[in-house]
């Protein structure tokens, strides 16, 4: 059995560039010119996306190599490397490395999806760290250790697989010379084998970064070799100086866990819960679209925010007495933010006047003064309402998601969903 060196690298860029991939792709190009072997692909792991003090993307990755004699050099080439592309400058940017030699443990794993579920302090993470073993290299606040220590630890039982193709230097900041008419081909060729390319309801070309950051493309996958056909089909007008495929958690509903009731979930926590619609969903100043839903043990709020687009529209059908089942997370405000939801049980009876002997609708009398019809002026005593059956928009089982373009990187979209069933 090969004695297996685990390397996690987090924390090493910021929203005015870099990205912790191209970091790792350039870490393998040197491991692969001094013959420093990968056991697998590069690992990609997103964690926890309500967390605070996130990175931009919130990943963080892992590479494991055999535990021989070119160890020292491996880990000589990946702190030089941390040194040389991290962007200190940026005062949300903390790098943290992780070596760890030996078997990944039930622990390590449980402390992984702790980092995808909840918010780990860096102090956490360093005393765990150490009571495993890790090897920990801290630059400055080294914030970057709790994902390095998750990137390591993460079993992938259900995974996919991103292309990342990286920009000139002398590019970043530009806009991406990618010809968006090869785009189209390539999702149609390869779609749902390759997935979230493009968001045809806003004409929003999902496989471009719009960050300025060494990214030049990247396509999301269940197999590698769609990818490589899919490279194959994207035409760009600009340098491809380094591409790499890393394997993922994205898309992958990891950060979900099932809430026993509302009043179980906690902030920055990511769930599904299935609760009763309780008001009319209402739009805001802002496009932000809230309603609350509820349950035996209380409520909350759930959001549909303006980037969402006509996600709102679906959400706006929503009424009182639908049960439904909301997958998400909750944020800063204690809002329940909405990445896609399933219908329970729809409520189609409505409540109204009953209809007069003549045909016509009866309006009330007053209070407790029961129904008059306007027509022909018969009266009842009773106050009680009628139920009618309605039609609605949704249909009693179907899922509904948000756009690609407001998609978060861990949520499992609907074609994926089929896919691993």
């Amino acid at each position: 059995m090969i004695n297996i060196l685990h390397i996690g690298i987090d924390d090493t860029d910021s929203p005015d560039g870099m990205c912790t991939t191209y970091l790792a792709s350039q870490i393998v190009n040197k491991f692969e010119d001094n013959g420093i072997e990968l056991l697998d692909y590069p690992r990609l792991i997103r964690l926890n996306p309500f967390a605070r003090f996130k990175t931009r993307g919130n990943g963080g990755v892992s590479l494991r190599i055999p535990n021989d004699d070119k160890v020292s050099l491996a880990k000589q080439i990946v702190l030089s490397e941390v040194e040389k592309l991290s962007m200190f400058d940026c005062e949300n940017t903390n790098p943290g490395v992780i070596f760890y030699d030996g078997e990944i443990t039930k622990e390590m794993q449980d402390y992984a999806f702790r980092a995808i579920y909840e918010f780990l302090t860096i102090e956490e993470a360093e005393e765990f760290g150490k009571s495993v073993g890790c090897e920990i290299h801290k630059f400055k606040k080294g914030r970057g250790i709790i994902g390095s220590i998750a990137a390591i630890s993460l079993p992938l039982d259900d995974f996919t697989f991103e292309l990342l193709a990286y920009r000139d230097s002398k590019n970043y900041g530009t806009k991406r010379q990618i010809d968006y008419e090869s785009v189209y081909r390539m999702d149609k060729e390869t779609f749902p084998d390759t997935f979230e390319n493009i968001d045809y309801s806003e004409g929003y070309i999902a496989i471009e970064p719009k960050t300025p950051c060494p990214v030049l493309y990247g396509i999301r996958s269940n197999t590698v070799e769609s990818l490589k056909k899919a490279k194959e089909i994207v035409q760009v007008e600009e340098p491809i100086v380094d591409w790499c495929i890393f394997k993922t958690n994205q898309h992958t509903d990891m950060h979900i866990q099932k809430a026993e009731n509302i009043a179980s979930m906690n902030q920055f926590g990511c769930y599904y819960v299935v609760g009763e619609v309780k008001n009319r969903p209402t739009i805001i100043d802002g496009g932000h679209m809230f309603f609350f839903i509820k349950d035996e043990s209380g409520e909350i709020e759930c959001g549909a925010y303006e980037p969402t687009k006509n996600f709102r529209k679906v959400v706006s059908h929503l009424r009182p007495g639908d049960i439904i089942k909301v997958y998400g997370g909750i944020g800063e405000q204690n809002t329940f933010n909405i990445e896609k939801f399933q219908v329970i049980e729809l409520n189609d009876i409505e409540y109204k006047n009953p209809i007069c002997e003549c045909g016509k609708r009866m309006t009330s009398a007053g209070k407790n003064k029961g129904f008059k019809c306007k027509k022909c002026g018969r009266k009842i005593e009773s106050d009680d309402k009628v139920p009618v059956k309605i039609s609605r928009d949704l249909k009693n089982g179907i899922f509904y998601e948000t756009p690609v373009s407001a998609r978060r990187h861990l949520s499992k979209p609907l074609c994926r969903m089929i896919f691993t069933k």
